[in-house]
């Protein structure tokens, strides 16, 4: 007996299906950037509370649940990046990428990366010591916060617009980025966080932290290049030793979250510097174009 093949219309509803799937996931990175933010603003509340206790034990109790709220935070944040990276990676293995994709997938960064983790910054980083204090010092470094971090929030946003322009060029080397991607700068901040979980509450350690937060900033903007990890093809056959390596990965992330994942975002923060460095010290060849991407 022999089998009808699929009808016409079947076939075009399946396409359009496939064309659906990359944007769920962007959806996804959207949905787990406007949780973060909920959560972080959530732990402000609690800050706030803990602050204005009169006994040890609700101040004890409103701080752990603070606390809670900002790892949250910083999970989801986590989350977004898994997202953010499965949604372009369906969209090229499925064939499916469009120009909508692309403009939603910015507009979910910018929530997700560049808001959501410059929210979390400020309230890890800041929010407990203008609880604690209201001297003039601690108002100065809460200003210079609301500067940081909004600074951030515009690199970011730079960087995601660059990469709309560029991304439309032909290139030939996807396997840098130009710019630190702003998936690893919010990663960076969520690692952090996930990995001290308390708040800080000394102006000296909130200095530090805002400059970092400035660095991860100029390092989206900047021209240093970073590994995009685009020419991996999980299609071909893998060695037995990079599947190793992959596996203790996860079961590292899995059973020791907190020093794996904070491992892993400053070794992809200063492997940009490095490269850098090695390049200016051991001259090379001209590469091709890099690939400009969020």
């Amino acid at each position: 007996m022999e089998t009808q093949s699929p009808k016409p219309i079947e076939r075009r509803g399946m396409r359009r299906g496939m064309y659906v799937l990359p944007s769920l996931f962007t959806v996804g990175t959207l949905v787990c950037g406007y949780y973060a933010i909920l959560s972080t603003q959530r732990a402000g509340q609690f800050l706030a509370a803990a602050a204005g206790a009169t006994l040890a034990s609700k101040a004890a109790e409103f701080g752990a649940l603070a606390v809670a709220a900002l790892d949250n935070a910083s999970k989801a944040i986590g989350w977004a990046i898994v997202f953010d990276g499965l949604d372009g990676r369906i969209a090229r293995l499925t064939n499916t990428a469009s120009p909508f994709g692309r403009e939603l997938d910015s507009l979910a960064d910018v929530i997700a990366f560049g808001v959501a983790p410059a929210v979390l910054a400020y309230v890890w980083g800041v929010r407990a010591i203008g609880e604690l204090s209201s001297s003039q010092l601690i108002q100065n470094i809460r200003e210079v916060a609301w500067i940081l971090t909004f600074a951030y929030v515009i690199c970011g946003a730079a960087r995601l617009a660059r990469f709309n322009i560029e991304t439309v060029k032909p290139t030939s080397d996807r396997r840098f980025f130009v710019g630190m991607p702003i998936p690893a700068a919010a990663g960076f901040v969520a690692a952090v966080v996930h990995f001290w979980k308390q708040p800080l509450t000394t102006w000296s350690f909130a200095l530090a932290w805002l400059v970092m937060v400035g660095i991860l900033g100029f390092l989206m903007v900047s021209r240093m290049r970073y590994y995009s990890f685009k020419a991996l093809d999980l299609r071909k056959r893998r060695s037995y030793l990079a599947i190793i390596v992959i596996g203790m990965i996860i079961g590292g992330i899995w059973f020791f979250s907190e020093p794996v994942l904070l491992t892993l975002a400053i070794t992809y923060a200063i492997s940009g510097i490095v490269l850098r460095i090695t390049s200016r010290i051991r001259p090379h060849p001209p590469a091709p174009e890099e690939v400009h991407a969020a």
